[in-house]
């Protein structure tokens, strides 16, 4: 019997209920194991329809110039900065991503970083476990109530943080160029270093890409102060790393909480020796169910398309 699937190369290891899903109703390609680019293009390249990666995984121009019938490549996560849009669209290629299915676990993620920061949650839980707490006293953090926490970025996952860190009485103000949000209460500011100025909590959630590449930069650490706190939760490389290290070694900011870092998995050695930084690896998005919803969402997606050529989250 003639196997009629579709053929999909898949970037990298995925969530193994969307690859469960993937290896029943497709023929599967591991980009893993190619080792020999050229070779393997001109003997499966052409069969290749669609391409499923990730945000972080992102595509090889390389590779996908060796697929002559690509159609569409659906790409688990919210963030495409590693994936070449015009150069897709330049081919009539389509492109989906994962976005609204996660906002939930990005923004308790960002709650979690801004506590353990302020509260030294990690810090406390280093004193305890090396014996120190009956020989004196841990020293004191800060509180959230009626602190300002400035987001760069109000979009969908921007809003959702604003709700929550409202719900601990923060004052809500926000970033972004020209006029404001129409409807949106939260004070608005055009100008970064302003709202850094004006932010005890500044809250990275742009998307990443040339667009942003070093938005925070050496003049916003420097706006946002000795009594500031950064909050990363959308891409290293919107975070200029050197300058940190250095606002943070200088004491030009009180700390720092990262999620992401510009050469992850690799993060600073300076980064490590400090107290004041809180340092988690890539778990924006990191929960059973929201991972699950991602998976489902990049499955229908390709499956939609190759039912009715359309997507349900298209990258526009």
């Amino acid at each position: 019997m003639t196997d009629t699937r579709v053929d999909v190369l898949v970037w990298g290891a995925l969530n193994p209920s969307l690859m469960a899903n993937l290896e029943q109703h497709y023929r599967i390609h591991n980009r893993a194991e190619i080792t020999d680019v050229a070779s393997w293009g001109r003997e499966h390249g052409y069969k290749i329809s669609a391409v499923v990666t990730s945000g972080v995984l992102g595509t090889e121009i390389e590779v996908l110039e060796r697929l002559p019938n690509l159609k569409v490549v659906c790409s688990f996560g919210v963030g495409y900065d590693a994936i070449d849009v015009a150069y897709l669209g330049d081919r009539g290629i389509a492109l989906s991503n994962t976005p609204d299915v996660l906002n939930n676990a990005v923004a308790e993620t960002a709650m979690a970083l801004m506590l353990c920061l302020t509260r030294r949650i990690s810090e406390a839980e280093r004193f305890v476990r090396a014996g120190q707490w009956p020989t004196g006293k841990f020293p004191l953090g800060r509180q959230l109530t009626a602190k300002t926490c400035g987001i760069v970025g109000l979009g969908k996952i921007g809003k959702t943080i604003a709700r929550r860190a409202a719900a601990f009485d923060m004052n809500i103000a926000y970033y972004r160029r020209g006029q404001a949000y129409p409807g949106v209460d939260y004070t608005h500011y055009d100008d970064l270093k302003a709202l850094a100025r004006a932010a005890d909590y500044l809250v990275v959630i742009v998307p990443g890409g040339a667009d942003t590449q070093h938005l925070i930069d050496a003049s916003v650490l420097q706006a946002l102060g000795a009594e500031g706190y950064l909050v990363n939760v959308a891409r290293g490389s919107v975070v200029d790393e050197q300058a940190l290290v250095a606002a943070l070694q200088a004491g030009q900011i009180a700390g720092a909480a990262l999620d992401v870092f510009e050469n992850e998995p690799h993060v600073p050695q300076a980064l490590m020796t400090m107290d004041n930084v809180v340092l988690a690896p890539h778990i924006g998005s990191g929960t059973q169910e929201t991972r699950q919803a991602m998976a489902d969402l990049v499955f229908a997606n390709l499956r939609q398309f190759f039912e009715d050529g359309t997507l349900i989250t298209p990258v526009q």
